[in-house]
């Protein structure tokens, strides 16, 4: 996955012959596990995400930074995300900014919104990676996100438990706060913390269809929320 260089790659998707006004940002997952080995960052271009966007005439223009895990490693994420992308953006004009995060790109979603809420205006996760197997078996064994107690940890040092520490206290009181929506497929390889994450949401901003923790499925998902919820973004 090398290093996070700076600035990032990034894939631009521009309408012509003007920008429109909102923009969405893609975050890419990791690589073959999601289906797209290859280049992913290219992957929402090839596997149809922009052309949906285009095809029902939303009024957004659409950017993939190349955030590979890299950019995880060396904790250098949101630096480069809001340098490289965010700030330019609104630099530019663009009035409202989406995340679009699939796989680990939809921890990346979360991981920026901590910590930079001024900058966006929505979330939409897909198959998100939200950590190991024993913090989800804790936070169940616990009775759900709400009745867990994180207890105490060491701020970024153990980032999976002050990832659902933030996780909880947003399923608390989601109103008044960016909306994020969550799409998982029922066969997902991480659908146990996707359920344990969607039922702390509010249920009209869950969509959980058949499917495995692959691009076609997150496609799937990508159309009814665009269908749903797309001229009201």
């Amino acid at each position: 996955m090398g290093i996070g260089h700076k600035p990032l790659e990034t894939l631009t998707y521009t309408a012509e012959p003007s920008r429109n006004k909102h923009l969405i940002v893609f975050l890419r997952g990791l690589g073959g596990a999601w289906g797209c080995l290859w280049e992913p960052y290219k992957c929402f271009e090839t596997e149809g995400f922009v052309e949906a966007v285009r095809k029902r005439r939303l009024a957004f223009d659409m950017v993939a930074p190349n955030i590979h895990f890299g950019y995880y490693k060396d904790r250098t994420l949101e630096e480069r995300l809001t340098e490289d992308v965010i700030k330019p953006a609104k630099a530019i004009g663009y009035e409202k900014i989406w995340l679009v995060g699939a796989s680990m790109g939809g921890l990346g979603s979360i991981l920026y919104i901590r910590k930079h809420p001024e900058y966006i205006d929505g979330v939409l996760l897909l198959g998100p990676y939200l950590g190991g197997r024993s913090i989800v078996a804790e936070i169940s064994k616990a009775g759900g996100v709400r009745e867990w107690d994180p207890g105490f940890y060491e701020g970024e040092m153990d980032w999976q438990r002050l990832l659902w520490d933030w996780l909880k206290q947003y399923g608390a009181n989601p109103a008044g706060r960016i909306p994020i929506y969550l799409g998982i497929g029922a066969d997902d390889l991480y659908y146990d913390a996707q359920k344990v994450l969607a039922d702390s949401f509010p249920q009209d901003r869950v969509i959980i269809i058949a499917g495995k923790h692959r691009l076609s499925t997150f496609k799937r998902i990508w159309d009814i929320f665009l269908d749903k919820y797309g001229m009201s973004l």
